[in-house]
């Protein structure tokens, strides 16, 4: 809709000009409150494993979501270049160091909402409050019983043993779920020891680095080797799939939890996690859909869809995730995986994993 502004000069009453100033004045904040009514959000999630969730919260709020979904590096760089005229109001991504990288790049802020304190513990938002929980993974064992006995296993550090040569299949040091478990035993163990136990884990692999979780998955089913880290969606995946290859896989292989005897700190964990970007037009329209991840339904919807644990205690994680197991997950304060993610890379660097 637009005025002929250029009529108000041909009332030749006052009164009947103030009217549609009056009127002017009324349609201009009738658009602004319109335009209020939405929150931008960049994704590094897929559409299908979150729109659902945001259609359900522009039902239940009348706040429209515009979605844009791409590679997390991909939507990082995305907000540095934008910076301050960046649309986006939240932003989106998976593992504690790509949020740490964000919160470091500047483009997101810190916020302070007690429903979220009380709702995602401590250590699985960010220690500052730029960024906050929204699922929890496990990057665990997995390995294939017709060639392993889980009496073998114990923790991560046992993996260095000399008894795995030529056993282990891994991923690149350059992923980031890589980078934050070893950051998590930089804090368990200390940088030296640390960087002992790679060189041992290195000398075990069976062969170069290569592919994402999905591929080690399905090289330790196939016989390539007998064992690898990957995170628990990925095999959670598998066994919600209907392709007969896929259950195969899932099949054919066994999770082990590292680290669970007494005293011992328990498996790795990381999150997917939200933060409101620094740019963000509609700040409190992006903390109103943050508290609404972390709700009840959302968080048992989320979960399932995404094969993943919710962050919120009281809430049972996907039935195929309870096939798993129970077990103890490390307490460690997510905010020292993107704090030691520095020291992992060189340490792994050190160690020669590719």
């Amino acid at each position: 809709m637009t005025f002929q502004w250029s009529a108000l000069s041909s009332f030749s009453s006052p009164a009947r000009a103030s009217h549609v100033v009056l009127a002017a004045s009324i349609l201009g904040a009738s658009m602004a409150a319109s335009a209020a009514e939405e929150v931008n959000v960049y994704s590094a999630r897929k559409e299908a494993l979150i729109k659902p969730m945001l259609d359900r919260f522009t039902t239940d709020t009348g706040i429209n979501v515009n979605l844009v979904t791409g590679s997390a590096d991909a939507l990082l760089r995305r907000l540095q270049v934008e910076g301050s005229a960046s649309p986006a109001d939240v932003f989106i991504t998976v593992d504690a160091g790509r949020l740490y990288r964000a919160k470091k790049a500047g483009v997101l802020q810190p916020i302070q909402d007690a429903e979220l304190e009380s709702t995602i513990p401590a250590n699985l938002k960010d220690s500052d409050d730029y960024w906050f929980g929204l699922s929890q993974r496990a990057r665990v064992i997995f390995y294939n019983p017709k060639k392993v006995d889980a009496s073998e296993f114990s923790t991560y550090e046992g993996l260095a043993d000399a008894k795995w040569k030529g056993r282990i299949c891994v991923r690149s040091s350059s992923n980031i779920y890589n980078q934050s478990l070893v950051a998590s035993m930089i804090d368990a163990d200390g940088k030296e020891a640390t960087s002992k136990w790679l060189k041992g884990f290195v000398a075990n692999f069976a062969r170069p680095p290569f592919g994402g979780d999905t591929d080690l998955l399905k090289a330790v089913a196939a016989g390539v080797c007998d064992v690898t880290l990957a995170n628990t969606y990925y095999f959670g995946r598998m066994g919600n799939s209907d392709k007969a290859k896929d259950q195969a896989v899932f099949n054919s292989l066994a999770i082990f939890w590292p680290n669970q005897a007494q005293g011992q700190r328990g498996a790795h964990v990381n999150v997917s996690g939200a933060g409101v970007t620094a740019s963000a037009e509609h700040k409190e329209n992006a903390v109103k859909l943050i508290r609404f991840l972390t709700s009840h339904e959302a968080q048992e919807w989320y979960a399932e869809v995404n094969n993943e644990y919710p962050v919120v205690k009281g809430i049972e994680p996907p039935k195929v995730l309870q096939n798993f197991g129970t077990f103890k997950a490390d307490s460690l304060s997510l905010s020292v995986l993107g704090d030691n993610n520095r020291f992992a890379v060189e340490l792994m660097d050190e160690a020669g994993w590719k």
